[in-house]
Parts: structure tokens; sequence; C-alpha cells
């Protein structure tokens, strides 16, 4: 009877672990305006694995004085911080800089859905 009961809860167990759900797909958007004289380059980079939005050697162009919406799906629950820099002048950066090299204060998002409040980044 013992081994019977196993091999039910083997299989039970094996069944959850397959029907079990991946992680949570979620979505923000990034609300991001450019109150500086000169245009820049956006990436958005994830802090729990290693991925980055748009990706693929791309980034986001945000003209001087442009607001864009930047919508991306991520994991629920993932940290997610914005880089930005002067288009060809990587030493003038906001949040993490470019290639997520840099530490910042207040630059982070939690995947949740909806949309962050308008950043500007200016000088």
């Amino acid at each position: 009877m013992s081994i019977l009961f196993s091999r039910r809860a083997a299989a039970v167990l094996s069944l959850a672990i397959l029907i079990a759900p991946a992680a949570q797909a979620g979505d923000v958007t990034f609300q991001i305006k450019n109150s500086h004289p000169n245009a820049m380059r956006i990436e958005l980079y994830s802090q729990d694995r290693d991925y980055v939005w748009p990706g693929d050697g791309k980034d986001f162009f945000l003209d001087d004085g442009e607001t864009k919406q930047l919508p991306i799906s991520c994991n629920e629950g993932e940290k997610i911080c914005y880089g930005a820099w002067v288009d060809g002048d990587e030493s003038t950066y906001w949040g993490v800089g470019p290639n997520n090299k840099e530490t910042c204060d207040d630059c982070c998002y939690t995947c949740s859905g909806g949309q962050t409040e308008e950043i500007e980044l200016a000088e």
C-alpha cells in the first residue's frame, strides 16, 4: 500500500511540476521627457537578469524637447532601471548610464503593469 501511495504521490507531484506556471509576464511603460538641449539615447536594463530593452545593439532615441512612451514586456516583479546619455557623449548620463555601469537612487521601477510617472531628464 505504501508503494502504491508513493507512486501516486510521485505522479501527482510530476504533474504539478509540468503545469506550474512559468514566470509571469508583465508590461510597463516608461514615460521619459528629454529636457536637455541635446538629443539623447536610452536603454532599459533588468537588474534581475541579463536583459536590455530595446536590445540587439539598439537604443531608444529622444530628440531635445521630445517626450516618449517606451512600452516593454518584462517579468512581473522584475526591477528595471533606465540609463540615458547625450547622443555622442556617454560621459553626460542619467540613471545607470550607458551599459548599466553606474548606480542611481531613483532610476529603477518594478515591473507590475501600468506606467511610470513622467521621468524628466534635464541639465
